[in-house]
């Protein structure tokens, strides 16, 4: 079995250690005997590669960075990722991927940067005065059926420990939530709510990266490109996450919440 990973914008998305998420689901296909290539998808790509790749990931990126994103992720690139995302192709878009794919997203200073509206949400930041929302942030993932399914994997409640930092809010229109905030601010810092599910595909502000503190999601999205690509269900081998969870397990005490953790 072979995965195609494609990944955004490397160059100009990478913000805050968001190839760590890559190079977690390389590894942990690696391990298990999955061959994997990275395909970048940015600049230099036509947008016939979008359609080769079995899962994609998106990182962060600062205003500027993103400005010349979203300008050449336009016409037929942008078609083919949203016939992706449609046709229920898995992805994990951190901190300021999932900008890419709302309705806008409003900067402090300058213009709207139109997205491709193919996420029902829209960001804006609120000023140059406003606090940016920074911090670790744990949320419990609520939307299905990715709920359910990782539920299934863990035997408990998927709980998601992450890191923060971002100065735009984002607020969803009709799209579920990934997932209800259990300590940080998610989208927002209102409405209680993190990130946001679509078919198959992941937008998060958690970043740090998010993979490696949460291999259980990474597995889910390796499983479901293969089930996506091969047409038959897929069971992962197990892997040693022990220090993984260890490393989970010490974030909650610190974090006073050791209530939410248990080790598998």
């Amino acid at each position: 079995m072979e995965l195609k990973i494609g990944w955004l914008y490397p160059t100009l998305m990478s913000t805050y250690g968001d190839r760590g998420n890559v190079i977690c689901i390389e590894r942990r296909c690696r391990w298990r005997g999955i061959e994997v290539s990275i395909v970048p998808l940015d600049q230099q790509t036509q947008a016939t590669a979008f359609y080769q790749v079995d899962l994609i990931v998106g990182g962060g990126a600062q205003d500027r960075q993103q400005e010349i994103v979203m300008r050449d992720l336009k016409g037929a690139k942008a078609e083919a990722l949203r016939d992706k995302l449609e046709s229920g192709t898995p992805g994990a878009f951190t901190c300021g991927s999932p900008q890419l794919l709302g309705h806008y997203y409003e900067p402090a200073f300058g213009q709207r940067i139109e997205g491709l509206g193919l996420l029902d949400f829209v960001s804006k930041h609120p000023g140059p005065q406003a606090k940016r929302c920074i911090g670790n942030v744990v949320f419990e993932i609520t939307a299905s059926p990715l709920a359910q399914d990782l539920r299934t994997m863990l035997g408990e409640p998927p709980i998601v420990i992450g890191f923060e930092n971002h100065g735009g809010r984002t607020y969803l229109g009709n799209i579920a939530p990934l997932g209800k905030v259990i300590k940080g601010y998610g989208n927002n810092g209102e409405d209680g709510k993190e990130g946001a599910f679509y078919r198959n595909a992941i937008a998060t502000y958690s970043h740090g990266p998010l993979l490696p503190k949460n291999p259980f999601i990474a597995d889910w999205l390796i499983q479901t490109a293969l089930r996506q690509k091969y047409q038959t269900e897929m069971v992962l081998t197990k892997l040693d996450d022990s220090l993984a969870w260890r490393a989970r397990e010490a974030m909650f005490k610190r974090l006073e919440l050791p209530s939410l953790h248990k080790t598998p």
